[in-house]
């Protein structure tokens, strides 16, 4: 969709929101915009234009900034046995339980009941887009402990590297690990329904314990389960340049 708005005096100008959200300087905003790397409203903004952050759309390499005030990002530590989901008719507990009630916020994503690790929790619809779309997705890496503590052979890791075929059809190439003879690590882009357990599962083992340690370039080895803080303006201008670099890619 083309922008229509005509600059104006009303409004701030744009290398200033950039810069207030973490994107550098006014100068390196400016080379930013001059770069041709910004869009207001899908179409490319010029040197002196003014946007209003309410209601216009601001994107860096055609990924969206998140520039509303009333936006709010958060990353939980989710503990098992709490849902992935806004309520639950089953009254089970749900990662929005955990972070605060207003803004009416929603998971990015899922990890499934009996799995734990890092989670967004955001008001933000197109960051979880962008997340969540499968041409899109940023690495999502794993800690695996195997029931029996098994040490995965060549063969099993190199199949799951390559692709491991499931009922839904073939995964993508993963990165894999060996950890320890209890441990796997692995990396995948995708996000389908209880995927990594059913990659383990292909190959003859059943997952004992699965943690999400990390989202593209999100890492907190210090936040405890059922623990949440705000994302800061260089973990969220990290993220939108880690699904820059995918939409580029």
């Amino acid at each position: 969709m083309t922008d229509s708005h005509v600059p104006s005096a009303e409004g701030e100008r744009l290398q200033k929101v950039l810069a207030a959200l973490g994107w550098g300087s006014r100068r390196s905003c400016e080379e930013l915009i001059a770069g041709e790397r910004v869009t207001v409203n899908g179409e490319v903004a010029e040197l002196g234009r003014r946007v209003d952050t309410l209601l216009d759309t601001i994107a860096v390499d055609g990924v969206p900034i998140g520039a509303r005030p009333d936006l709010v990002y958060y990353l939980l530590n989710k503990p098992p046995g709490v849902i992935c989901t806004a309520n639950d008719p089953q009254g089970r507990p749900t990662v929005v339980d955990i972070v605060p009630q207003s803004p009416r916020v929603f998971p990015v994503g899922r990890l499934d009941a009996d799995s734990e690790g890092l989670l967004l929790v955001t008001n933000d619809g197109d960051l979880t887009h962008f997340l969540t779309h499968p041409s899109k997705g940023v690495e999502k890496e794993y800690l695996v402990l195997l029931r029996g503590n098994p040490r995965l052979t060549e063969g099993q890791l190199r199949r799951l590297r390559d692709g491991v075929e499931l009922e839904d059809g073939p995964t993508a190439p993963a990165k894999v690990g060996q950890r320890s003879d209890s441990t796997v690590s692995i990396t995948i882009h995708e996000g389908r329904n209880r995927q990594v357990r059913r990659m383990f599962e292909a190959i003859g083992h059943e997952v004992e314990r699965l943690v999400r340690t990390r989202i593209g370039p999100l890492i907190d080895a210090r936040l405890g389960p059922g623990a949440w803080r705000e994302l800061s303006l260089a973990e969220r201008r990290a993220l939108i340049e880690a699904m820059a670099g995918d939409v580029r890619g």
